[in-house]
């Protein structure tokens, strides 16, 4: 292949072009990995409304009626100012069926961040930098093995 003027920049465009493709195929499952890795974080345990929880702080709640989990989702794959973006968390509009006064959004950041009491039952950042640590190479990597020009 012989060097034509443009031809560099002309590779670099179309490696670019795949590039960003490869990046939006690579969010979807990285996306569902966080989501179901969040789903089984949110139910550490189980037990009855007013009793005891089995969950200690500093690790993931225990489940109570399965709302929150229920509710944990993602967005679709979408491109924003700075490029690709997906979101991982709880959907709103949902109420556990003894509370109609806390959305499972708002009780989900209660437990990520710190309930009144001081504890804190995280369970959506620990999935995001367990799947990050674990899954991220190996669904990167399926994404860009196709990638050549």
């Amino acid at each position: 292949m012989e060097l034509a003027p443009g031809l560099i920049g002309e590779l670099f465009a179309q490696l670019g072009v795949k590039t960003e493709l490869a990046i939006r195929e690579a969010l979807e499952p990285l996306a569902l990995a966080v989501e179901r890795q969040a789903k089984i974080n949110a139910s550490s345990g189980e037990h009855a409304r007013n009793t005891p929880t089995p969950a200690h702080p500093g690790s993931g709640p225990a489940r109570i009626s399965g709302t929150l989990v229920r509710s944990i989702t993602h967005s679709e794959v979408t491109r924003g100012i700075t490029g690709w973006e997906v979101r991982v968390g709880v959907a709103s509009g949902l109420y556990a069926p003894y509370n109609r006064h806390t959305p499972s959004s708002r009780y989900g950041y209660y437990l990520e961040t710190g309930l009144r009491n001081g504890r804190s039952y995280p369970w959506l950042a620990p999935a995001l930098h367990m799947v990050g640590h674990v899954s991220i190479y190996s669904i990167f990597a399926a994404a860009f093995a196709t990638l050549s020009l």
